[in-house]
């Protein structure tokens, strides 16, 4: 392997200082009891801290919105108790250390793949839509948009608070802000949607801007964003550099620090037929477009790709010369980990001590619990 000292350079962006490139990437646990993080999750958190992990994302969080989770293990980032509860996974994971920073998430009208749990009330998206041409849910009001962007701004100033190191807002994977991206699921003629992904684009500005508003300029705001979406693997929403620039440049002007640039192998090219099977990836072209500092992420390390995860299927270990590689060269700042931390805690101090040969692959039991 690689040596990989490059992973364990440090990174300083405002006030947001890490000892080095690793990230845990923010993986869906659903193990928060009545939404409240506990105990059991700040030592989870904990534990990653101690295995030297630069900074942990944590699993999404929802904003103070009706039916804003599709689960009910998933934990709320509104309220007196679940504000507590994550202040003290805060601490936790600075009392080892760590840094950290909640994703902030509200999951629109798609329904877990896990579960057959509904909330209490109606389901909200851009246009009534989960996919393509399906119905489901409401389709959101002006005041709905406007309450919306409020709680993503109350739930940005809560983090800042609650001593939080940043936050991530999850953008991706085809939920509420990547609904609004998409034009399969934005058919609206009001301003935010349109034909063109900047127009398309409006919402997740204003949820932007209005969480910069919130927590002022020094604090690192992190944004997730996906071409893919869980309802269409194959769906892109940038076909071109142009595209892309017209999306994600706009974003970074109203707030974003890095862009977390998710991929379901981080190694593919994302336009190859300009820069070759070898090319950037998404991260890397997000960075050449925007300046912004971006997180890769995709397979890091593992065998198989993460959505066979929720098929039950484990994967094995492998190499990390590719990452090394690309990071040598500047290409992404950050490289985000997830299935592998979640089965292995030490996984960052293996890499780091060169204790490759003992590095674990994933192990699908690990979902059904915090280790």
């Amino acid at each position: 392997m690689s040596d990989t000292n490059v992973l364990f350079q440090p990174f300083k962006l405002k006030t947001l200082e890490l000892p080095n490139r690793i990230v845990m990437a923010p993986m869906t646990r659903s193990h928060a009891v009545d939404g409240i993080p506990g105990p059991v999750n700040a030592d989870y958190y904990r534990k990653r801290a101690e295995g030297g992990v630069g900074l942990i994302l944590s699993e999404g969080t929802v904003i103070n919105r009706p039916s804003s989770r599709n689960d009910p293990g998933i934990p709320f980032f509104h309220g007196a108790d679940a504000l507590k509860g994550w202040k003290a996974v805060a601490d936790a994971v600075h009392g080892a250390g760590g840094k950290m920073g909640p994703q902030l998430w509200h999951t629109g009208s798609v329904k877990s793949f896990q579960t057959e749990w509904v909330p209490d009330t109606p389901v909200e998206s851009p246009s009534g839509l989960v996919a393509p041409n399906e119905p489901r849910g409401n389709t959101m009001s002006d005041a709905d948009i406007a309450d919306t962007i409020a709680a993503f701004a109350q739930a940005a100033l809560d983090a800042k608070n609650a001593g939080f190191d940043t936050f991530e807002i999850h953008g991706a994977h085809g939920y509420l802000i990547d609904q609004f991206f998409w034009s399969g699921t934005n058919l609206r003629t009001d301003r935010f949607g349109g034909k063109t992904i900047r127009e398309r684009a409006t919402f997740a500005r204003e949820v932007v801007a209005a969480m910069r508003a919130a927590v002022g300029p020094d604090f690192p705001i992190i944004l997730r964003v996906s071409q893919w979406k869980q309802q269409d693997f194959a769906a892109r929403l940038a076909t071109t550099p142009d595209e892309m620039t017209d999306w994600l440049g706009p974003l970074v002007d109203a707030g974003v620090d890095i862009i977390h640039a998710s991929q379901r192998r981080f190694w593919e090219p994302e336009f190859p037929e300009l820069d070759g099977e070898n090319g950037l990836n998404f991260a890397g072209w997000a960075k050449k477009l925007t300046g912004a500092a971006t997180i890769s992420v995709g397979s890091v390390g593992l065998s198989g790709d993460f959505m066979t995860a929720f098929a039950g299927e484990g994967s094995a270990t492998a190499g990390l010369d590719e990452l090394v590689s690309r990071m040598e060269r500047d290409e992404f700042d950050l490289i985000a980990v997830g299935r592998a931390l979640i089965t292995d805690a030490a996984w960052t101090a293996k890499v780091r001590d060169n204790k490759t040969d003992a590095l674990l692959g994933f192990d699908p039991a690990t979902l059904g619990e915090l280790v």
